[in-house]
């Protein structure tokens, strides 16, 4: 599927994506693709165990860039009580979900010729931007706030990358990047490239195929900038579009109360930014003090009935000893998902005989050191 363009959301211009773009020519600002038409299941490769079994509904012409990514176990389990589904997204080769997205853009931008990116991540993205660098021939840069956890930093570099350690918040760490993009290297910040949520949209597919072609009613997903939120978003409604489901589920997007730009618009009831004190969290994955695409995010959660919940650092210890007692080795960003989906049913947002799916976004060994100190606590 290769139809498709860059769009401009604030302007509605678009341009062609065969030249690689990571800001609007027109403003500056982030660029999203156009919105592609209905889901094809019989174009399904079933007999590939990864997200490239959906290459023909992902709108790149580039060879598959591939570890084995996706294609994750969706297991049925326990949660306060209610029978649940579990996304193992934490199986992925780097660890986490950002394989999906990095893993696609990267093929893209491979694809186009770029041979050198520039990334900025508090981890987990820039593992698997260095990780998925290493197995194409590419060269990354990542620029990471020095604070982030020691075991995402030696993953970075023992992959090869070029790991630029940034003292003070997670925003830092994006300017300093911004501004090394002006020399020239391509810029693939996974939270501007469309082509990242182009690979994050996979989930969705996921999901319905792995639920024998139906839609779950609720998936509550711990957000930082909103990948999986969005991703989810775009690939739902690309079934819906193809008649396959009924209606988009509820998307439940969980902040750390102490680090939370989107949950902060969506209590003011608005769409634009409203300023926050960010503070450290022990879900340093979701840490951010300043929405990027503020607008889709607070979309996808509104329009599908879902919502943005904030979790306190107690609220995602709890949940964090709660999966690993079930047997899920998981960083604390994952668990403030689950501490989410707590609130959630606790407030009478999700009823019990509703299909609930929980991701499980990074695997416990990226947070050891702070692992370890919540269980000492």
């Amino acid at each position: 599927m290769t139809d498709a363009r860059y769009i401009n959301p604030r302007t509605g211009a678009t341009w062609s994506i065969d030249t690689p773009l990571w800001r609007a020519p027109d403003d500056g600002g982030y660029v999203n693709l156009e919105r592609a038409g209905g889901f094809d299941p019989a174009a399904i490769d079933r007999d590939v165990a990864s997200l490239w079994r959906y290459r023909a509904m992902l709108r790149i012409d580039a060879p598959p860039l591939t570890l084995g990514e996706g294609w994750t176990p969706l297991l049925p389990g326990r949660w306060d009580g209610q029978d649940i589904w579990l996304k193992s997204d934490h199986m992925m080769p780097s660890g986490s979900f950002k394989d999906r997205g990095v893993a696609v853009m990267l093929a893209y931008l491979k694809g186009r010729g770029i041979q050198a990116v520039l990334e900025d991540s508090s981890g987990n993205a820039g593992a698997s931007v260095a990780t998925y660098a290493a197995a194409s021939g590419m060269e990354a840069t990542i620029f990471s706030p020095a604070a982030a956890p020691k075991g995402k930093l030696a993953q970075m570099a023992a992959m090869g990358a070029d790991v630029r350690a940034v003292p003070g918040p997670r925003q830092n760490a994006a300017d300093a990047a911004l501004d090394a993009a002006a020399s020239g290297t391509f810029y693939a910040g996974h939270n501007i490239q469309p082509f990242f949520l182009e690979g994050c949209k996979t989930l969705a597919f996921e999901l319905w195929e792995q639920l024998g072609g139906v839609a779950p009613d609720h998936v509550v997903v711990s957000c930082g900038q909103g990948g999986n939120v969005m991703g989810l978003d775009i690939g739902f409604r690309e079934l819906l579009a193809a008649g396959l489901i009924d209606k988009v589920p509820a998307i439940h997007g969980v902040q750390a109360a102490n680090a939370a730009p989107y949950l902060a618009a969506w209590e003011a009831g608005g769409t634009e930014p409203v300023a926050i004190e960010a503070k450290p969290s022990i879900a340093d994955g979701v840490t951010s003090s300043k929405a990027v695409r503020l607008k889709e995010v607070l979309a996808a959660c509104r329009d599908s009935g879902g919502s943005l919940t904030g979790v306190s650092e107690a609220e995602i210890i709890a949940a964090m000893h709660g999966l690993h007692g079930a047997g899920y080795f998981v960083e604390p960003t994952t668990a403030a998902g689950a501490a989410g989906l707590s609130k959630l049913k606790a407030a009478g947002r999700i009823g019990a005989d509703e299909r609930v799916v929980l991701i499980l976004t990074g695997i416990g060994l990226k947070a050891i050191d702070s692992i370890q100190a919540a269980n000492a606590s």
